[in-house]
């Protein structure tokens, strides 16, 4: 069920901007495999350019591999998500995947208006770009927060100023032991 529903609504993106379906059309038949921690997803590209739930047992021409910290990284920086991803495979199938999800944007606007108009759904839409750069905001914040207080009221994390400063110290005790071990083995000859 949530399989389905996420391949049409990836096929709704596609459908509604033409140059997606162009761009994957040319691998029409081919298979390619999502992977994300102890999770994956085969798919196949049909022949208009759409997007189908794969075999798992057919061999995929593309792997994309996501880092474990996607889900964070999907919410913060969606740039670094993608160029930490290992892709495998053939590279033209890769660079076409790729691109497709570099470019491909959700014009909610528009699916709005068809149900509400286009008035409510204009307002709508900015009421939640609003409500989602208020929640970015407050996802900051609480790392600020959450950093602040391992650092400074934990103290699991020292600061590199207070660790280079404790490093110095220990470097200058060290050279004083030394300077006082030469004065005893001087004295003990003596």
């Amino acid at each position: 069920m949530l399989r389905r529903t996420a391949f049409n609504f990836l096929n709704h993106l596609l459908a509604a901007e033409g140059w997606a379906l162009s761009r994957l059309k040319p691998f029409a038949g081919q298979h390619a495999r999502f992977e994300f921690g102890p999770f994956g997803q085969s798919f196949a590209v049909a022949g208009d350019g759409s997007l189908a739930a794969g075999d798992d047992g057919h061999a995929a021409a593309v792997t994309i591999r996501l880092p474990d910290d996607a889900p964070l990284r999907f919410l913060t920086d969606r740039a670094s998500l993608l160029a930490s991803a290992r892709i495998s495979g053939s590279a033209d199938f890769a660079e076409a995947l790729g691109f497709v999800a570099r470019n491909l944007r959700w014009d909610i606007e528009a699916d709005l208006a068809a149900v509400v108009g286009d008035v409510p759904a204009r307002r709508l839409a900015g009421a939640g770009r609003h409500l989602l750069s208020a929640g970015e905001a407050q996802a900051r914040r609480l790392g600020a927060n959450l950093g602040e207080y391992v650092v400074d009221e934990a103290g699991w994390v020292v600061r590199s100023a207070e660790a280079a400063a404790v490093a110095r110290e220990i470097a200058a005790l060290s050279e004083a032991l030394g300077r006082l071990e030469v004065r005893v083995t001087k004295l003990a000859k003596t």
